[in-house]
């Protein structure tokens, strides 16, 4: 690590801790040339994923972008939006996989906010799936219903 005084290469490290998540650890430093303490952090290097969009575009995985609309299903509902978005980047980096599909990405939107919310399903659910009239949304509720009550027998 070099030094942001003197530009010298070599350093003990002094402290060590985790950040608050976890996903990083700070480290104090200490330059061995000029003795000036200096702090740095260190992360996992995660490889980007890419997401493959309906018209074939493709662009990197926007965290903040998933965030936006699970906030949007999920306004005024008693839902973790923060807390489904990271079991879903969870899932989509556990996969391995280097490119995923923005249907793929909906489907699991769909699965999270089904089990936390069903408000929060049917309003994401109604906008990924472009209902067209209020027909289609019923056959969504109806199903939904279906199902509940086959988890209940």
């Amino acid at each position: 690590m070099k030094c942001p005084v003197c530009g010298y290469t070599e350093s003990k490290v002094i402290d060590s801790r985790p950040v608050e998540d976890g996903s990083s650890i700070r480290r104090r430093r200490e330059c061995l040339k000029c003795q000036k303490r200096f702090t740095t952090y260190e992360i996992i290097d995660s490889i980007q994923t890419i997401v493959i969009k309906k018209n074939g575009n493709k662009e990197i995985f926007d965290r903040s972008k998933l965030l936006n609309g699970i906030l949007k299903a999920c306004q005024k509902r008693p839902v973790n939006a923060e807390e489904i978005v990271s079991s879903i980047e969870s899932e989509i980096q556990n996969s391995l996989k280097r490119e995923i599909t923005s249907s793929e990405i909906g489907e699991l939107v769909m699965k999270h906010l089904r089990a936390a919310d069903e408000v929060a399903y049917v309003r994401f659910a109604s906008v990924y799936r472009e209902f067209k009239d209020v027909n289609t949304f019923l056959q969504e509720l109806n199903m939904l219903m279906k199902s509940d009550r086959r988890d209940t027998d």
